[in-house]
């Protein structure tokens, strides 16, 4: 395992995975957000000797990266070049009908945060893109050229929680009358000066919401979770479980409600299970992680 990987990736609620997605000797599961492996790697070792695991992943570095990482379980990992969104097409090019658990940890990786040079924070001047694949057309900057006042300010609104939605919205149409937006210092700035001093929140940047609600919207992130809950029920065999980590209240809302509106389903959490203090001191990421889990009617 390489100590660089270790050092910007670290599995959040990795105790708590394993036990609610039961992982037993021989099974097979589907990592969706494969990442850096972390997750994947755990579940491997409990699945042992025999288990496998079918990793999704759209951002091609964290494949390369994940890829070896694991290269020491060899074909008990099968990898798929496609977001969890296409389970269906991906386990079908598996030729894997059911499985025995499905997890997906969704939101940022520490990779794209800290190292991806796409735009995704505000902390460093990168290429404002925020494409997690970037096989995709459209960029967090394309977004910002062409989208109306109206369409961005109900992005930053729904996708971003953003209250000062139609200032910032205003500003950055005002702003690339004058100038092209194409870095993330530059989007940070707009919306700093967007928004009145008074109303800057004190526990977070200005811009957070704003580049939440761009990358959210860029990659569809909540279209695709919705698409890959409406396809588990067909893949978990009876009594398998859905396990869903999620980051901010939208997708947990998306998960609670889906899982209770599912007719396959039945709820296992009637809470989000969370991270306890001593992972949280380890691992600040995970303050914010909820999990959800649901299981296959048998």
């Amino acid at each position: 395992m390489s100590g660089g990987i270790d050092a910007i990736h670290k599995p959040v609620l990795l105790k708590e995975v394993l036990h609610y997605l039961q992982v037993k000797p021989g099974g097979v599961y589907v990592d969706g957000t494969l990442g850096l492996g972390g997750h994947s790697e755990a579940i491997l070792a409990a699945s042992g000797p025999a288990g496998r695991v079918i990793g999704f992943e759209w951002d091609a570095k964290a494949m390369e990266l994940a890829q070896r990482r694991l290269a020491s379980f060899g074909s008990r990992l099968t990898m798929v070049a496609r977001n969890f969104a296409e389970l269906r097409l991906g386990l079908e090019e598996t030729s894997c009908p059911r499985v025995d658990g499905i997890l997906v940890d969704i939101g940022l990786s520490s990779l794209q945060l800290d190292s991806g040079g796409r735009g995704f924070s505000f902390l460093r001047d990168e290429p404002l893109d925020m494409r997690m694949d970037v096989r995709g057309k459209t960029t967090a900057a394309d977004l910002l050229a062409t989208s109306s006042e109206e369409e961005l300010a109900d992005i930053l609104y729904y996708y971003g929680e953003e209250r000062q939605a139609r200032r910032i919205a205003a500003e950055i149409v005002s702003a690339r009358k004058r100038e092209t937006i194409e870095s993330s210092a530059q989007l940070a700035r707009i919306v700093s000066e967007a928004v009145p001093r008074r109303f800057h929140p004190r526990k977070i940047h200005v811009a957070t919401r704003t580049f939440q609600g761009v990358r959210i919207a860029v990659n569809r992130e909540l279209e695709n979770l919705a698409a890959l809950i409406d396809q588990a029920g067909d893949f978990l065999r009876p009594k398998a479980r859905l396990c869903v980590i999620s980051f901010h209240s939208l997708e947990d809302r998306i998960v609670k409600r889906k899982f209770r509106q599912h007719q396959a389903f039945e709820v296992i959490t009637s809470r989000p299970v969370v991270a306890g203090p001593e992972e949280v001191r380890d691992n600040p990421r995970s303050r914010s992680a909820k999990m959800r889990v649901t299981a296959r009617k048998g």
